[in-house]
């Protein structure tokens, strides 16, 4: 038996997403709506699902898009301040996950490398700036 039956509740009563995925909120929202000039200042990958950076941000995106479109009024205008215009220009940004691509190529972006850290390194918890 479910201890709390208002939560199953509120989980029938949440709308269907408009879009059934990220990847089709992508190719039929994102893509058509928000245009730009490529190359410079504005760059895109057509294998954009190969960045994890870039499904992380879309999926972000996508995922507040479906709760703010349900919003009367000011949800989608909350929507561009909070995240559309904090995002865009990372995604689409000359230093952002697509900055090594072309629209017709994709390049895997190098991905930092990682020292393990010594053995009992934290033992006693992390350093303090001082301490370093």
């Amino acid at each position: 038996m479910n201890p709390d039956p208002t939560a199953t509740d509120a989980a029938e009563e949440l709308p269907d997403p408009y879009f059934p995925d990220v990847i089709t909120w992508v190719n039929q929202h994102f893509v058509p709506m928000y245009r730009r000039t490529l190359g410079g200042e504005f760059r895109w990958c057509a294998q954009w699902w190969r960045h994890a950076e870039a499904i992380s941000r879309f999926t972000a995106l996508w995922h507040a898009w479906e709760a703010m479109r349900l919003q009367p009024a000011t949800g989608i205008g909350l929507w561009y301040r909070d995240h559309l215009d904090h995002q865009l220009p990372v995604l689409l940004g000359p230093r952002g996950p697509f900055y090594q691509c072309t629209e017709t190529e994709h390049l895997e972006p190098h991905q930092a490398t990682v020292t393990p850290m010594p053995p009992g390194y934290w033992e006693h918890g992390p350093l303090a700036l001082d301490q370093i």
